[in-house]
C-alpha cells in the first residue's frame, strides 16, 4: 500500500442491525454504494425500509444518496472485491469479531481498510496475537446513534498506517459523521471511558448511602442540564450489561474498586435489570400505563390508529391485557423503528 489516494468503490457494512443500518444511511448521504451484509434476509429487508425512513426525514440533506446493495455472507468475497472500507459490526462477542477480521483480511483486496465499531473491544484487543496478511489498515471505527448523534472515534494501533487513519476520518467527516482520533490504544475509546468513571462513581456513591439514584440524578441534572441522570441511563442499558462492561475494565485495568460491581451484583440478584423487566434503581412497572397513553397519543397523531373505533379497542384491550397491547404497539411501530 504505497500510496494513499481518494477512496474508489463501495464500503461493505457486515450486519444490518441497529448500527449496521443506521451506517448505511451514513456512508450512502455522499452518493456512494454500500453493501449490506447479514445472513437473515429478513433483516436485510427491514434494514432497507429503516434507510428509507431515515432518507424521508433528512429534510436538509443535499445531493443524491447513494444505492444500497444487499448480500449474504456466502458471497462475502465478490462483494469485498470492489471495496474501499469494510465495517463489521456484528454482536460484541469477541471470538466471533475476531473470526470476523481474520476471514476479512483473507478475502478482502489489499487496499482495503478494515475497520471495527466494537464499543467493547478496542481493535488492538481484538487483533492481539494475530497473524494478519496486512495489520496496518485495520482499525476500530466506533460510532453511537447515527445520524441523531454523530461522533465516531477512530482508533489505530501500534503498527497502523497513519496515513490511513487520515482518510477515513476524512471520509466520515464528509458522510456527515463527527470524527475524533483516539490516538493512543484505550478501552472505551474517549467518550465510553468518561461515562464509566460517573457510572463508576455513582455506584460507589451510592454503595457508600451518601445519597439515593433519585437524588443522584436530580443534581447531576440541575448542574449539567441533560435530560436523563447516571442512574435512569443505567437503568436504560441495562444493569447487567453495565456489570459486564465493568467486569471487563476491571480485568484490563488495576485500580478498579469492587464496591461498584458488588452493588450492581445484589442489584440484579434481587432481580433489579432495568426498563428491560420494569425494575432497576427505579420501578418502571407503576409507568407503563403512562407510557401507554404517551404511545397511544404518537399512534394517533401518526395516524397509525383511527381515533374512532381503534381508539376504544385500544382501551378495552390494554385494560384486558398490558402485555399484549406494548406487544401489538411494537408490531405497529416495527416497520419504521427496527
Amino acid at each position: 500500500m504505497e500510496g494513499v489516494q481518494k477512496p474508489q468503490g463501495s464500503v461493505v457494512i457486515i450486519g444490518a442491525g441497529t448500527q449496521g443500518r443506521r451506517l448505511a444511511h451514513m456512508w450512502s448521504s455522499g452518493g456512494g454504494t454500500v453493501c449490506l451484509v447479514d445472513l437473515q434476509e429478513q433483516q436485510l429487508q427491514d434494514a432497507l425500509k429503516y434507510v428509507e425512513q431515515l432518507r424521508a426525514d433528512a429534510t436538509d440533506h443535499e445531493g443524491d444518496w447513494g444505492k444500497i446493495e444487499t448480500s449474504q455472507p456466502s458471497s462475502l468475497q465478490s462483494t469485498l472485491k470492489d471495496a474501499w472500507l469494510v465495517v463489521e459490526c456484528v454482536p460484541e462477542n469477541l471470538n466471533l469479531k475476531r473470526k470476523l477480521i481474520i476471514q476479512l483480511d483473507e478475502l478482502a483486496p489489499e487496499g482495503t481498510i478494515i475497520a471495527s465499531n466494537s464499543s467493547s473491544y478496542g481493535i488492538f484487543e481484538i487483533i492481539e496475537g494475530m497473524s494478519l496478511k496486512n495489520n496496518k489498515r485495520v482499525m476500530s471505527a466506533h460510532c453511537y446513534w447515527p445520524p441523531e448523534t454523530s461522533a465516531i472515534e477512530i482508533m489505530g494501533h501500534k503498527d497502523s498506517d497513519p496515513r490511513l487513519i487520515d482518510l477515513v476520518l476524512e471520509q466520515c467527516k464528509k458522510h456527515g459523521f463527527s470524527p475524533f482520533h483516539v490516538k493512543k490504544d484505550s478501552i472505551g475509546y474517549i467518550y465510553n471511558r468518561i461515562w464509566a468513571a460517573i457510572k463508576r462513581e455513582t455506584l460507589l456513591t451510592l454503595s457508600e448511602g451518601v445519597a439515593t439514584p433519585k437524588e443522584i440524578d436530580a443534581i447531576f441534572k440541575d448542574v449539567l442540564k441533560t435530560p436523563k441522570g447516571p442512574c435512569e441511563q443505567m437503568d436504560v442499558v441495562g444493569l447487567d450489561v453495565v456489570l459486564d462492561i465493568e467486569n471487563h475494565y476491571a480485568e484490563s485495568r488495576s485500580g478498579i474498586p469492587t464496591e461498584p460491581r458488588d452493588y450492581l451484583r445484589e442489584m440484579i440478584q434481587g432481580g433489579n435489570l432495568g426498563v428491560k423487566n420494569g425494575r432497576g434503581f427505579y420501578d418502571y412497572e407503576e409507568q407503563n400505563i403512562i407510557g401507554l397513553v404517551v404511545e397511544f397519543v404518537v399512534a394517533i397523531d401518526e395516524a397509525r390508529v383511527r381515533f374512532t373505533d381503534d381508539a376504544h379497542l385500544f382501551l378495552v384491550f390494554y385494560m384486558w391485557n398490558p402485555p399484549r397491547t406494548h406487544r401489538w404497539l411494537g408490531s405497529r411501530k416495527q416497520s419504521v423503528d427496527y
